[in-house]
């Protein structure tokens, strides 16, 4: 007999699926079904957070404008479930074809996910992206693998 804990941790591992394929399709609206509407975003680029939905999809709205095609790749997902939180961590790549350019290899990027299960559905109320830093020049380490 499965568990309410395992049906829980395979809804919040197909949110983070629906996210790899909403952005591999380009399809903000698939997006749109993974993020809380309030979700707060500490995003790889600035500002230093994005509050709401809105905020959330014109950041992946700026990358389907600079990809011709995109692709995305999740390893390592490890995932704490609780009875309404769970909250997980990855590394994630993001690589895609530019308009009239060579595909790129992206980077490695460490991302953390907060859930919140709201009305029956786990939902991301929160999402960080980081690079390591380089303390003594000041830059990111974009160069790392898993």
């Amino acid at each position: 007999m499965v568990t309410q804990h395992e049906m829980d941790e395979a809804e919040i591992r197909g949110q983070i699926g629906r996210i790899v394929e909403g952005l591999r399709a380009k399809d903000l609206e698939g997006l749109k079904r993974v993020y809380a509407t309030d979700i707060v975003s500490f995003d790889i680029e600035p500002p230093l957070q994005h509050v709401g939905i809105e905020a959330k999809l014109k950041n992946w709205a700026k990358v389907f404008t600079l990809f011709q095609s995109v692709n995305y790749e999740i390893r390592g997902l490890t995932l704490t479930v609780g009875d309404g939180v769970a909250f997980g961590h990855a590394f994630g790549r993001l690589t895609g074809t530019p308009e009239g350019g060579p595909v790129t290899s992206g980077m490695w990027v460490r991302v953390t996910f907060g859930f919140r299960k709201i009305g029956g559905n786990w939902w991301i109320t929160h999402d960080q992206v980081s690079v390591p830093l380089d303390v003594e020049s000041g830059k990111g380490m974009t160069d790392l693998e898993p």
